[in-house]
């Protein structure tokens, strides 16, 4: 389809869009984890409990789980420059009306409304890298952007808990929301699909092409566009698909402590300063973001050196979630440094086992990457509910050791998923033809 000169060298402009897919997760999880630093405030003014406190965390996840399958039919019809900045822009400005919150069940609504509007946002960075990006660069470029949540927290935490104590925790809440709606303009001036962007050339749409990227599957060029039940049928039927679906759940479960509880545990459950606290927190983030880096490169390494992808793609993820154990440990030490130590060598091995999404891609039928996308999605969302619930039930009393055992429980559920559920790694073949 696409030929290219000996002399032509191609573009790289797939790496500019990987840019701001990364900035667009810094933005996503700021909005995410921005309550969690103003979660000691809040719960102090409204004298929220521990369990009031779970539930406001978990508010998120509730709407941007159910929107999770809806988000996936609408990626595979609207163009990602239209979709995500109109997701970028509104869940925005539901962050600043939360400055505004007067309550519980207001701000309950708010995190709600936010949730809803963020949805379509990892559905929408795998289209763009399946678009953009050859097989052999796609671990490496969901690591990228993958990195820009534990990246962008780490130097965000000490930042945000500036702006709280400067701001209080309602201007912090309307600065992050500003910020996002600067960033949806941005995305909409800068980003175009493969085949529109005026400055990819032949040569890197070849390569990208070549190296089975799904050039041509934007939205609107599919024969076959509209949603059917037997899709959803389709990608609920596999046991593969079933491994990975139970994988996220484990990886978000760790994933969403550290969005949530994280720095109120520290404050208020271990006595860390308010302003220290943001700091100490920020050291399991980059240990993270490092995970997350060495995981997708090492695993696109060992594939160029023909290690099976078996080996290569799940190896790391199994590691991880089997370090992601290692959370426990913070139960048993009593020193800053030493809590922080735990934590830090859990969060690597949750940024290491965080290239969950090759497997959406790679395992998926071609024509319901979107669909497993947002089914994937979904199930992994649900830590986002039970695991901020129950933490705040676990810690009720006053002790949090219960919690992180859970935790870690969860890890390791999470690696058998990945052992004994996905198999052999290969694309799984529809067990109904695909409609034209």
């Amino acid at each position: 389809m696409h030929t290219s000169t000996p002399v032509m060298k191609p573009t790289r402009v797939r790496y500019q869009v990987l840019f701001l897919l990364f900035v667009n997760v810094v933005i996503n999880y700021m909005d995410r984890s921005n309550l969690a630093v103003a979660a000691t405030d809040i719960s102090k003014e409204f004298q929220f409990s521990s369990v009031q406190m779970g539930l406001i965390f978990s508010a998120f996840s509730w709407t941007y789980l159910l929107f999770q399958v809806p988000s996936g039919i609408l990626v595979k019809r609207f163009a990602p420059r239209i979709l995500y900045t109109i997701s970028l822009v509104s869940w925005s400005l539901a962050t600043v009306l939360q400055g505004f919150a007067k309550g519980f069940v207001s701000l309950f609504g708010l995190r709600m409304a936010t949730g809803a509007l963020e949805a379509p946002a990892f559905p929408i960075n795998n289209r763009v890298v399946s678009s953009w990006f050859p097989n052999q660069e796609r671990a490496s470029a969901i690591a990228v952007y993958t990195s820009g949540q534990f990246l962008g927290l780490a130097f965000l935490m000490p930042v945000l808990s500036k702006i709280q104590y400067q701001a209080g925790w309602k201007g912090l809440f309307v600065i992050t929301g500003l910020i996002g709606v600067a960033w949806g303009l941005v995305w909409y001036i800068f980003y175009r699909d493969p085949l529109r962007h005026k400055r990819a050339n032949k040569a890197e749409l070849a390569h990208i092409e070549n190296g089975g990227g799904l050039l041509g599957n934007q939205p609107g060029n599919s024969a076959r566009s509209g949603f059917q039940w037997s899709d959803l049928r389709e990608v609920l039927s596999h046991r593969k698909l079933w491994g990975i679906y139970l994988g996220q759940f484990a990886v978000n479960g760790a994933l969403w402590f550290f969005l949530t509880w994280f720095p109120k545990y520290l404050v208020d459950y271990r006595g860390l300063d308010f302003i220290k606290s943001g700091y100490w927190a920020s050291l399991p983030y980059l240990a993270a973001f490092a995970g997350v880096l060495c995981s997708g490169f090492l695993s696109d390494h060992l594939v160029r050196k023909g290690v099976p992808a078996a080996r290569a793609r799940k190896t790391p993820i199994i590691a991880g979630l089997l370090l992601s154990v290692s959370i426990v440990g913070a139960n048993y030490v009593h020193t800053p440094g030493l809590i922080i130590l735990f934590m830090s060598l859990s969060f690597f091995g949750v940024g290491f086992a965080s290239i969950t999404w090759i497997f959406v891609s790679t395992l998926a039928p071609k024509h319901l990457i979107d669909v497993t996308g947002g089914v994937f999605n979904f199930i992994g969302q649900l830590a986002g509910i039970v695991v901020p619930i129950a933490i705040g039930f676990l810690a009720s009393g006053g002790n949090f050791a219960p919690a992180l055992i859970f935790i870690a429980v969860l890890g390791g559920l999470g690696a058998c998923s990945y052992l004994f559920l996905v198999g052999n790694v290969e694309r799984v073949t529809p067990k109904t033809a695909p409609v034209h």
